[in-house]
């Protein structure tokens, strides 16, 4: 009887099923004063419309009648919250019984098409309330501020980079796309081991290698770490084993080889790193017969991102590029292989590597490697920085 009440369940939201027969002829009496009247009325007043609308009732209904809205004058109105729930679950109830009858026609043969159901489901499909209390988020602007100083907690150690995008954050999936013998797993080497990189800032990293064995890949984080190539650290092994030490103290590598990316997930509620280096980040996908290999990877990268999010660490997801950006220096998102828009969809930060193409007559390995910027969430600039890239010690640098 309440005016606000009324018009947010009125209709389809509180059909005449919910009440018994004698008790619609009251509802209609509601409905039809909230129309004439357009504001709340009290029981005296629905008592009266009701009584002057049926003047045939027999002296027994009546008194069935007069009893009825006697009860109801003495009761208490319910909280709107309450309500709300108790109506609701009426509801659910009266569609669920339509729903199973429908379904007892089916089963008996005597309906043939879904139709039915689809109208019930049309007309009503809206009309549930859930029982659903959303904590809604602290938004004012000292959080925001807050939040966004700390989106770049892990650092990059290349300047050229750091000056576009300065560091990544837990909850972010960083992907890494590039050529074959472009660099791919000497980069997030560098990043990780180089000078100033997320191992002197303190992360926890756990690198899972299924492309080469952790070994060939732990090879290029040594030479990082200690800034010489193989021959320099055999010359000075203890010196050199100190400084790498020191800086794989939160460092460990696993071979993934014919894992997925449900035990990735597992590894990180286990050992909670900040940091997780998929290389390769598209053959942790487990293969559905039927299924094209972009909606694949599309889902095999959004599982990445939910882990990201989920256990709290930055996941950096290496895959290579296609035979589109062989030879290019500047790449965009679409030249990831086997994907559509599927991986860029769900990256906060895509960095494609690029090399310059080869010359005629050169004989000198190019050292210079270009970073494309093709997705950026964290800070919005997209473009291409440049930096030298040591093939001995895998580090980058500018």
């Amino acid at each position: 009887m309440e005016k606000q009440f009324y018009e947010e369940h009125r209709g389809s939201r509180c059909p005449m099923k919910l009440f018994s027969k004698d008790i619609q002829k009251v509802k209609r009496v509601i409905d039809k004063a909230m129309d004439d009247y357009n504001r709340s009325v009290s029981p005296d007043e629905v008592e009266a419309l009701f009584l002057s609308d049926n003047p045939s009732l027999t002296t027994a209904q009546k008194q069935q009648y007069t009893a009825l809205f006697g009860q109801i004058k003495t009761q208490q109105p319910m909280g709107k919250d309450i309500a709300q729930e108790v109506l609701s679950k009426l509801f659910q109830q009266v569609i669920g019984e339509e729903v199973a009858n429908l379904g007892f026609d089916f089963v008996n043969g005597s309906l043939k098409s879904l139709q039915p159901l689809r109208n019930l489901l049309e007309i009503h499909g809206d009309d549930f309330i859930p029982k659903l209390q959303v904590q809604w988020e602290d938004m004012n602007m000292d959080r925001i501020l807050e939040e966004g100083d700390l989106q770049s907690k892990w650092t990059f150690n290349i300047p050229s980079l750091a000056r576009k995008v300065p560091g990544v954050n837990a909850g972010q999936l960083i992907e890494i796309g590039a050529r074959s013998n472009t660099g791919k797993t000497s980069f997030h080497a560098s990043l990780v081991m180089g000078p100033n990189g997320f191992a002197d800032q303190g992360a926890k990293v756990i690198v899972l290698c299924n492309e080469e064995t952790p070994t060939r890949v732990g090879h290029r984080y040594l030479t990082c770490a200690v800034g010489t190539d193989a021959d320099g650290i055999r010359k000075d092994k203890a010196t050199h084993l100190a400084r790498y030490k020191a800086k794989s103290t939160h460092l460990k590598f696993k071979d993934s080889t014919e894992k997925d990316m449900s035990w990735v997930e597992s590894v990180c509620k286990y050992y909670k790193p900040d940091i997780i280096m998929l290389d390769m980040g598209d053959k942790f996908t487990s293969t559905a017969n039927g299924v094209s290999i972009h909606e694949v990877l599309k889902q095999n990268v959004m599982y990445a991102r939910q882990i990201a999010k989920q256990q709290e660490c930055a996941v950096f997801y290496m895959s290579q590029l296609s035979a589109e950006a062989e030879g290019r220096v500047v790449l965009n998102q679409s030249m990831m292989e086997g994907s559509k828009t599927g991986k860029a969809a769900e990256a906060d930060l895509m960095l494609l590597l690029a090399r310059n193409p080869p010359t005629e007559n050169q004989t000198e390995e190019d050292t210079q490697r270009h970073i494309n910027i093709a997705k950026n969430k964290l800070t919005g600039w997209h473009g291409m920085v440049t930096c030298e890239f040591d093939y001995k010690t895998a580090l980058f640098s500018a």
